[in-house]
């Protein structure tokens, strides 16, 4: 898989989960995003859960300034360096030896490695196998919204009728055929 555009950096591991810094502010995955990190002779793959932002310094917190970020950006440039921004990611899969494996990895991601965004085509293949779900819902407790993250999945790969029928099909055996939840899930993927 050809994977490029490195944005952050590692900070914090486990075999499930790996949270990496950003380098730039405003440059980082979005929500659902399938980012991958090289540790060793692995590629670990990874789903944006969760971005926040905050100070850097315990003892500086952001105050409301009641301006525009423009405004800010041009006024007090300087509040902004104390910003920083993290993204968590659940790992669902490795590569090792050019085969990939829709399991968690036998090591965590080395910190200080560099985190790369998957281009759109190689992340279209990497989740057409639905297996990617089992690790996900494995994962469930340190997710703060399963479903949230599974519509975002599946608002940014664009799937096609067939393609949705089969993710449905693996999501309704992970729920145990929950119809009110595979009903609500259905409703809201249709917003697309």
């Amino acid at each position: 898989m050809s994977i490029n555009n490195c944005f952050s950096e590692v900070v914090a591991s486990s075999l499930n989960t790996f949270d990496a810094l950003v380098w730039q502010r405003n440059h980082h995955a979005t929500f659902g995003s399938l980012v991958t990190v090289t540790s060793g002779d692995y590629t670990l793959f990874g789903i944006v859960y969760q971005i926040k932002t905050g100070s850097m310094d315990p003892t500086r917190q952001p105050v409301a300034y009641q301006k525009t970020i423009a405004q800010l950006e041009k006024e007090q440039p300087q509040i902004f360096e104390f910003l920083t921004t993290t993204v968590s990611c659940v790992t669902v899969g490795y590569a090792h030896k050019g085969k990939i494996f829709y399991l968690l990895p036998p090591i965590p991601p080395q910190t200080h490695s560099f985190v790369s965004l998957v281009d759109d085509y190689d992340a279209k293949r990497f989740l057409a196998d639905k297996r990617y779900l089992h690790v996900l819902f494995c994962a469930q407790q340190v997710i703060d919204s399963l479903d949230e993250l599974l519509l975002a999945i599946v608002h940014q790969q664009q799937l096609s009728e067939s393609s949705f029928a089969t993710f449905m099909q693996t999501y309704s055996l992970l729920t145990g055929n929950d119809y009110r939840r595979i009903k609500l899930f259905v409703q809201r993927a249709g917003q697309r």
